[in-house]
């Protein structure tokens, strides 16, 4: 049995479901595919206010995406120590932080060129 195709559109929605299932803080959605040699579509950045709370984003997207489109990520990196945890889609890689580590690592502005679109928590 084949896996039906799902859209990128899909997957960034069913990944923002799961973030704010645990609400998950100041959501990013940077669109790369207007920039030269990246290695996806998009980012999603997102972040949590503990370790407890990274894992259960973390946790939240997987289950979420799982269940609707029976997807899981490629690779995910940096669960050990939840500062900053990475999960690859593919064309989607999803960025978990915990505050002081987005700071530090400013993706936004590493990745200044690309078009970034903040989103609102409808559970608000």
């Amino acid at each position: 049995m084949q896996k039906k195709q799902t859209s990128v559109d899909e997957l960034i929605s069913f990944i923002l479901e799961g973030i704010e299932e645990v609400k998950g803080n100041n959501i990013n959605l940077l669109d790369l595919r207007e920039i030269e040699n990246t290695v996806c579509d998009y980012f999603i950045i997102c972040s949590g206010t503990s370790n407890t709370h990274v894992n259960a984003l973390v946790g939240s997207i997987q289950k979420t995406v799982s269940k609707n489109i029976k997807d899981k990520p490629w690779h995910v990196e940096g669960s050990e120590n939840s500062e900053w945890v990475l999960m690859d889609y593919v064309n989607v890689v999803v960025h978990v932080f915990q505050k002081q580590a987005r700071e530090y690592y400013d993706i936004e502005g590493l990745w200044g060129d690309a078009k970034v679109t903040t989103i609102e928590s409808s559970l608000k």
